[in-house]
């Protein structure tokens, strides 16, 4: 069989055929949610049933890298206009050695043929995502067991060296904090101050004065300050906030200058 007429699984219902993908190039998406304070990574479980992976994919020919990582996105979560940022390529040629590549198609029950599409040398370009956690409906692709969130903080087994593409995208997004505000597509509509607070100091590993972090974040002009919440006694009733939509797009553009 020629390779150009091999189909290649990209997801729950695409096929295309080899030679319509770029040889040697990949996607891999970050992406995160928050949950009961703590971040949240979603993982694509192997065939396995041991090792994770993240969601990711290859690139057509026929669109741009970010439209790549916009549609293996979709085809997880279903949801679509989220914030997503490239933010490395990983390209060291130890990551496609023989026997990292050999153990991963074993992890996802692939053969491992050697005119394997999957066992060429592959440069992948790494996304973070940030999605509101209740809006997703996890959905694993043809070539995994199931999908499902994850604590950072408390990774599983992962295949090739997606636990440094982890590690990458939290750094990466740490140092983002100080130029583009977070929370947008990670916080319901209405949410308290401490709600986001608790965001920021989970991204950072590290406790925020309150007082300061408040100044700050109102200073920078993208919230709306709500009625309070009536539970508790009155006194003790935090006051709710939204992000005003115009502002937070304006801000995340021209830069936010905040030191956390």
């Amino acid at each position: 069989m020629r390779m150009e007429s091999k189909l290649i699984n990209m997801g729950k219902q695409q096929n295309f055929k080899v030679g319509e993908l770029m040889p040697g190039l990949s996607v891999d998406n970050v992406i995160f949610g928050f949950h009961d304070n703590q971040l949240k990574v979603l993982l694509l479980e192997c065939m396995n049933h041991r090792d994770w992976m993240l969601p990711g994919g290859f690139v057509l020919k026929s669109e741009s890298t970010d439209a790549a990582a916009e549609r293996v996105l979709y085809d997880r979560t279903g949801l679509n206009n989220v914030y997503l940022q490239q933010f490395h390529v990983f390209g060291d040629p130890s990551r496609s050695r023989d026997s990292l590549m050999s153990s991963a198609m074993k992890s996802m029950e692939l053969p491992f043929e050697t005119d394997n599409w999957f066992k060429q040398r592959f440069v992948t370009i790494g996304y973070y995502a940030l999605v509101e956690f209740e809006k997703v409906v996890p959905v694993p692709d043809s070539i995994s067991a199931s999908c499902a969130w994850h604590d950072t903080d408390k990774l599983p087994r992962l295949i090739f060296d997606h636990k440094d593409i982890i590690a990458n995208a939290l750094t990466s997004m740490r140092h983002h904090l100080n130029y583009q505000p977070i929370g947008y597509n990670l916080l319901p509509k209405e949410f308290t101050m401490k709600n986001l607070q608790s965001i920021y100091e989970t991204i950072l590993n590290r406790k925020l004065d309150r007082s300061n972090f408040t100044r700050k974040m109102l200073a920078a002009g993208i919230l709306d300050k709500k009625e309070k919440l009536f539970a508790g006694g009155a006194h003790k009733a935090p006051y709710l906030y939204s992000f005003k939509k115009k502002e937070y797009l304006k801000v995340l553009k021209d830069g936010f200058n905040n030191e956390f």
